[in-house]
């Protein structure tokens, strides 16, 4: 089985899309999951956009599909915010951008060209301090996306939630770190049993798992792999706390207070959990075994695309280009004698198996909100 490697676009955010075609082909992945995030969020980590959502037509799409077949590269989409809770009026335009990313994934062939949507679900607090504060966060996604997926199934595109918990997505100064409902795999698979549509799955970071002292392994076992679309990768290298633990996430407490007994706090919203991002064989260790969880992968069937999600300390933390762009080629190495076969010029992967995606629709389509759906 050989998986492509892909690049999420996110550390490329300084780029425009053509050039981060180019950078692409020079690390010798096979596609891009192309983040397209609201320019006007409220998110100011990690985010890129990498497309005009407000002016994406079906010439757009068709435009758009020939650059990346010309560059035989594969393609996805996402943005990824609170959609069930914050701020109501950010919750509101966030919902209504995931709706122009779907309508987007539709104009360039959907599915039938693998072109999915990822997406948070995000988390409620105002719900989620009340009693059974969790089943209320399920019940409230069930109503926010039971319309969302319905209009994504209804054009042939699916939606995949990824897995980070958000940690550090609220103030320090409280005591939970869980931001995203869909951080934990009994959630997901909870979500599926509320909306049964195959219309969504998910993109499965082993490193948030990491951290949370969760076996990615373990999880893999218990995941449904028809659901299962795409593979982040990104590590996790955990360091020890003997403060505060390693269970909990660190609290908030008076500075002056916390230097007088010798305690660490805080320093930003954050700086809760004690673990350093890394990207597997670039710079320091991690704390997973990648070869294990790749076999995992490999032996219930995963044929998806593993994408390298670069938020590094060592590469796209220093903003350095040669080292984000090193980070990247490192990765591809690591990883290529675990997912390519071996060949004359070593582990790569077969060119004969890049498929172009094809222009399908016929019709342009308007853009839609959530007023115009039924929920």
């Amino acid at each position: 089985m050989n998986n492509p490697i892909w690049i999420m676009t996110s550390a490329f955010d300084q780029l425009n899309l053509d050039e981060v075609i180019k950078k692409a082909k020079e690390t010798g992945v096979q596609g891009l999951d192309v983040c397209v995030f609201r320019k006007d969020g409220t998110r100011d980590d990690f985010v890129a956009t990498h497309m005009d959502y407000d002016n994406f037509s079906l010439d757009t799409a068709k435009a758009t599909l020939g650059k990346f077949n010309e560059a035989r590269l594969s393609m996805s989409l996402g943005a990824f915010d609170n959609l069930i809770g914050g701020d109501p009026g950010q919750r509101i335009k966030n919902q209504n951008h995931l709706l122009k990313l779907i309508r987007m994934a539709h104009l360039m062939g959907g599915d039938d060209n693998d072109i999915k949507i990822g997406t948070f679900v995000g988390y409620n607090h105002e719900l989620g301090n009340e009693e059974n504060g969790f089943e209320k966060n399920l019940e409230e996604y069930a109503r926010v996306f039971g319309p969302i997926i319905k209009y994504a199934e209804d054009l042939g595109v699916t939606v995949l939630y990824e897995n980070c918990p958000m940690e550090g997505w609220r103030a320090a100064g409280y005591t939970g770190t869980f931001n995203n409902l869909s951080g934990v795999l009994a959630a997901r698979k909870l979500m599926y049993a509320m909306i049964p549509s195959k219309a969504h799955g998910e993109i499965y970071d082993p490193s948030h798992d990491v951290w949370q002292h969760t076996d990615p392994v373990e999880v893999i076992k218990n995941t449904d792999m028809d659901r299962l679309k795409r593979i982040h990768v990104k590590s996790t290298r955990n360091n020890a706390d003997p403060f505060w633990g390693n269970m909990y996430p660190t609290q908030l407490v008076d500075a002056a207070l916390a230097k007088k007994a010798g305690v660490p706090h805080p320093q930003n919203e954050w700086d809760r959990h004690h673990y350093e991002a890394t990207l597997p064989g670039f710079g320091v260790g991690d704390s997973m075994d990648w070869r294990k969880f790749i076999n995992t992968l490999q032996e219930r069937g995963f044929s998806g695309p593993y994408e390298i999600e670069n938020e590094a300390g060592l590469s796209k933390g220093t903003g350095n280009m040669a080292a984000i762009m090193q980070g990247y080629k490192a990765t591809v190495l690591n990883l290529s004698p675990l997912l390519w076969s071996l060949a004359d010029n070593g582990y790569q992967y077969p060119e004969e198996e890049f498929k172009e995606m094809e222009v399908l629709a016929s019709k342009d389509i308007p853009v839609v909100t959530m007023d115009d759906l039924e929920y």
